[in-house]
């Protein structure tokens, strides 16, 4: 840096070199160096330009390049934030084409992520079931909806999940069907014990019978009288 300062300095700068043009800017504006062969000449600006970024510091508001291939305006050395003409634009880089996954929203030349389609509110979780069945069990899955109503380039399969499912723990309760069978089980065992008690009532009167006609007396025939 030359030490040779000129009397007239440029309008915005303070201190000034004949051979490198401004070495500081007033307050609020910001110092870019550009390179002249050997030579870096400052000037000052109210803004930086296009490639480069503004840093502002306590002694000196500096503009810094971007470090970003095919940047054309970046929000530090190494996250761009617009590139140039024809390029996507997709976390800080830049590149031909969207990565794989994603797509440019709305016409614009960012690509977005699969979180950024426009999705409804979730619905309502549906009933503890198991299996389609909503009874015979304790612990199940319940699951809930919401629909897909703006996708990126109109491509739904960029977006998240319109289902989700999660477990759930009931009180156990019986089938109606489950009920009607065991109920129609337990009419045939009582059905079964009642034919049993019967045949048994039955077996014992035959017997009583037969006991009975074993121990019977036979009546003794009157003798006649004597001629």
């Amino acid at each position: 840096v030359s030490t040779e300062l000129s009397q007239g300095c440029a309008r915005g700068c303070d201190l000034c070199s004949e051979f490198n043009g401004c070495l500081r800017c007033s307050p609020k504006l910001f110092i870019l160096l550009e390179r002249n062969d050997i030579r870096q000449i400052g000037i000052c600006l109210p803004s930086c330009p296009l490639g480069y970024f503004g840093l502002r510091n306590t002694d000196m508001n500096k503009c810094i390049k971007c470090k970003i291939e095919n940047c054309e305006s970046c929000f530090s050395r190494n996250f761009c934030t617009k590139c140039k003409e024809g390029l996507y634009l997709h976390k800080g880089r830049c590149y031909v084409t969207c990565p794989e996954g994603y797509a440019a929203a709305n016409g614009t030349m960012e690509c977005s992520s699969p979180a950024q389609c426009e999705m409804s509110e979730w619905g309502p979780w549906g009933p503890c079931s198991k299996k389609r069945k909503l009874c015979g069990f304790k612990k199940g899955n319940e699951d809930r909806t919401r629909r897909i109503l703006q996708a990126p380039s109109g491509d739904v399969s960029l977006c998240p999940a319109t289902t989700e499912v999660r477990r759930c723990t009931v009180q156990k309760n019986q089938c109606p069907e489950g009920k009607r069978k065991k109920k129609e089980e337990q009419g045939k065992q009582d059905n079964g014990n009642r034919n049993r008690k019967d045949s048994k009532d039955t077996k014992s009167g035959t017997k009583k019978r037969k006991n009975k006609q074993r121990g019977a007396t036979v009546p003794a025939t009157p003798a006649s009288p004597a001629q």
